[in-house]
């Protein structure tokens, strides 16, 4: 049981007594002393505050009003895409090269070559309009969003649910899950609501600056609460996490339960200073699984190397989004190239050593290119790029959200590919109502796009330890 993992290790064996005691003692010492720091810093909750990002001075009155959206295409934009696939020009990549330089041209090729002769952008179109879209403006920006509501079964509860997507993917990442949740035979269902971030896919992207994700968070709040939903779920992953997150944290009474598959450690101070001394030699000391140290350590190579090896688009997208992202948005298959290179590595960062990234091992073309279409035919990657650059105008660590508890109950999914592991002792930091940790036998980063059934079972079992405490 991951909870319940507490086995001593021969390290242990091999300490004295007085040492074991020195050691014991000041980890305790320590250990309290941040805590009492933190806790007198922590905040309860984070003021909802309110914003305007429409073009030009804020209107009277906001539309509060639902309309229906279907997604369309049509033989211009088609031939458009078209136009500009067959300008493409390669660069051959280096001799015995996978993915470790990026995307590799040669099978680059193939996907595009599949894009323009055999992917059917209408007959995806028409995938995606299976479920009901819809569109409504909360604070100057018309906001995209899918509803789907449960049968509803005789004696079936079905609570309502909010799934938040990240970068690069879309609302278009749980249609896969959204069967599992919604059209089932069990006494629990849910109803619900996948939105488009503010700048990404169908929803209009910010006209101001400074639209971060205690902005998205607010706006998915004013959305639930205009549907009618005083009480509801939320779960995400990637910037989902954290919106979801500030959403707890800005109406904690508003948030039946919280669940995520990512989350990022904020709080690097003496605690976690000790956790990475003793926890590759006494992890029980400092609450870490045997699992937790696989995944950690050593914590440089797979915490530090491999995530500066990988964050070269962080610091792009969070200082001059728009110079990059006029070239994304020029070419299509510099678009595809771009994102398909994270579907691959943050799979699994092994698929760098491949030469097709081992990319259609777990995702369709189709699925993949419908993606990256959402990204093409809405000129969204620039706006969804800018999304880091407001995130990190101010360091992290002095935002208002991290110095605030997460105080709903919380369930988290640890997929063991994911790009960063947060231990359970680290996860409580910070969320004080932890109800369920699961150590998740295979995934990577795009959960409900890669293991749709995994996440899904994961987030019901989590939902029913609430809704079980609650009876």
């Amino acid at each position: 049981d991951a909870f319940s993992e507490n086995l001593p290790t021969k390290a242990l064996q091999e300490l004295d007594r007085p040492k074991l005691q020195l050691l014991a003692l000041s980890s305790v010492g320590i250990g309290l002393t941040y805590f009492l720091v933190w806790r007198r810093k922590a905040k309860k909750s984070i003021p909802l505050g309110d914003g305007w990002w429409g073009h030009g001075q804020q209107t009277l009155r906001d539309d509060n009003k639902i309309y229906p959206f279907k997604v369309e295409t049509s033989e211009d934009e088609i031939n458009d895409l078209h136009r500009r696939i067959d300008q493409m020009r390669y660069t051959e990549p280096l001799e015995d090269c996978g993915f470790q330089y990026g995307f590799n041209s040669n099978y680059l090729q193939k996907v595009v070559s599949y894009w323009r002769n055999q992917f059917d952008w209408k007959k995806q179109v028409a995938k995606l309009n299976e479920y009901p879209h819809f569109k409504t403006n909360i604070e100057g920006l018309d906001v995209h969003f899918v509803h789907v509501r449960a049968p509803h079964r005789p004696g079936q509860k079905v609570l309502p649910l909010m799934l938040v997507h990240g970068w690069p993917g879309s609302f278009f990442e749980f249609y896969k899950i959204l069967p599992l949740l919604t059209d089932t035979k069990d006494d629990l269902a849910f109803e619900v609501i996948c939105p488009s971030i503010p700048g990404y896919g169908f929803s209009e992207a910010p006209h101001k600056q400074g639209f971060c994700s205690l902005d998205a968070a607010r706006i998915f709040l004013k959305l639930m609460e205009r549907l009618g939903f005083n009480k509801f779920y939320l779960q995400g992953g990637d910037w989902g996490s954290l919106i979801t997150t500030n959403m707890a944290q800005m109406k904690p009474q508003c948030v039946s339960g919280l669940h995520l598959n990512m989350l990022a450690v904020t709080k690097r101070g003496v605690g976690m200073l000790l956790s990475l001394i003793i926890g590759p030699y006494l992890p029980f000391l400092v609450g870490f699984t045997r699992e937790d140290v696989r995944r950690l350590f050593p914590y440089f190579e797979k915490n530090v190397y491999d995530l500066l090896m990988e964050s070269g688009y962080m610091h792009i997208q969070g200082t001059k989004p728009d110079t990059a992202g006029c070239g994304l948005n020029d070419s299509p298959v510099g678009l595809a190239a771009y994102i398909l290179e994270k579907f691959s590595t943050w799979t699994d960062r092994k698929n760098r050593d491949l030469e097709d990234g081992d990319l259609e091992k777990k995702y369709s073309l189709d699925d993949l290119l419908t993606n990256v279409m959402i990204y093409w035919t809405t000129r969204s990657i620039i706006p969804s790029m800018r999304f880091y650059k407001e995130n990190f105008k101010t360091n992290p660590q002095n935002r208002v959200d991290a110095r605030t508890g997460i105080f709903v109950p919380m369930g988290h999914a640890a997929f063991p590919n994911e790009l960063m592991h947060c231990p359970l002792p680290w996860a409580r930091w910070r969320f004080k109502d932890i109800r369920s940790y699961s150590y998740m036998p295979r995934g990577g980063h795009f959960a409900a796009f890669e293991e749709p059934r995994l996440l899904a079972e994961d987030f019901v079992k989590f939902v029913r330890k609430v809704e079980g405490k609650k009876r």
